[in-house]
């Protein structure tokens, strides 16, 4: 597949399938996030806020966002109650499982 062909396949899945993902941002976070649960480490939002993102403020907009719609799930610390452990939907995980099948496909597909 040539390369603008499988960006433009990609981007139609993002549009249809990932439409909380409205900024890069919301992809980094999802990743950061995605990346400590699927290593078993629990993230809490303040070393997501250190990892230079964006500016604190954006991060912490986005992230609320990303809760409300419900591609983030925030769970109280049960070692810390003042904090929250921060992990990703079931439902989010399964398109974000979907999309970097794509994204395999395509790096296969182009070697």
């Amino acid at each position: 597949m040539k390369l603008f062909a499988a960006l433009r396949k990609m981007r139609e899945f993002e549009r249809l399938q990932l439409p909380f993902i409205r900024f890069l941002i919301d992809l980094d976070i999802i990743i950061e996030i995605g990346f400590a649960q699927e290593n078993k480490k629990p993230l809490t939002p303040k070393p997501l806020f250190l990892l230079s993102l964006g500016s604190i403020t954006t991060v912490r907009r986005r992230l609320a966002m990303l809760t409300a719609q419900g591609v983030v799930i925030r769970r109280t610390n049960p070692s810390d109650h003042r904090s929250h452990i921060l992990s990703i939907s079931p439902s989010s995980l399964k398109s974000l499982t979907r999309y970097g099948g794509l994204l395999t496909a395509f790096a296969v597909e182009a070697a």
